[in-house]
């Protein structure tokens, strides 16, 4: 499967914290940083498994930390979003299985060997329905499907886990939404907004899996710090 996580981001939210380590640097314990600790779990699950990392903020250290990924670099991340990482990637939206990874994103393994790391044949995104304030970005829905997503939301099923999943005919389809996104000038959009077009303008069938008994964290808190390193003690115990 391919995998493609998105680190180019300044993790703003949580200055002055990164102002000199962006949050995939994140420390877990003494030797481990987020990334590494999500990169190590795919591949330990998914033996064939093709990781891409995109790349901005702080690009050369992100990279000196992982080896065996492919790295593309987002010159222009200062000035753009995730959208723009993705288009910075869009050739490899060309395999049967792809998954996107938002890159402060810190998961169970559990969660990453039941879900995040299985084959599928549906496009889909994980969903935490136990989130029903104060989420980042929110996804309302209706029978199993997707109807929206979007940060303006005031009431939702559940927040956005951070993760899309698709077969090769959706990675196909979204690679040309981003296309048309990004010459339209959308470059300031995430990656996700394309997939709300997608079902506004094409009917596009975008399905969810509900990650509310699994335990997951994204970092834009201290909190979330915390958590993130509970998730990592927890397993290394």
């Amino acid at each position: 499967m391919k995998y493609i996580m998105m680190v180019a981001g300044k993790g703003s939210r949580l200055r002055p914290l990164t102002l000199k380590h962006p949050k995939s640097m994140y420390m877990l314990d003494q030797n481990t940083t987020l990334l590494q600790r999500m990169v190590n779990v795919i591949k330990e699950l998914d033996k064939e498994a093709d990781i891409v990392i995109v790349t901005g903020h702080m690009h050369l250290n992100i990279e000196n930390q992982v080896e065996g990924v492919t790295f593309i670099y987002n010159p222009f991340y200062e000035v753009t979003n995730s959208i723009a990482s993705l288009w910075f990637a869009r050739e490899h939206l060309n395999a049967d299985n792809v998954v996107l990874i938002d890159g402060d994103i810190v998961m169970s393994r559990e969660l990453m060997q039941e879900v995040v790391c299985v084959p599928t044949d549906k496009p889909y995104v994980l969903v935490d329905s136990s989130i029903k304030t104060d989420g980042d970005y929110n996804v309302e829905v209706s029978g199993n499907q997707v109807l929206v997503m979007s940060k303006e939301l005031v009431t939702y099923y559940g927040e956005y886990a951070g993760i899309t999943k698709l077969d090769r005919i959706s990675a196909k389809e979204m690679c040309q939404e981003l296309e048309i996104m990004v010459e339209d000038g959308f470059y300031d959009q995430w990656y996700e907004n394309a997939l709300v077009q997608m079902i506004f303008k094409d009917d596009f069938k975008l399905y969810y899996k509900d990650i509310a008994n699994y335990d997951w964290t994204e970092l834009d808190s201290v909190n979330d710090l915390l958590h993130a390193k509970q998730i990592h003690n927890k397993e290394r115990a």
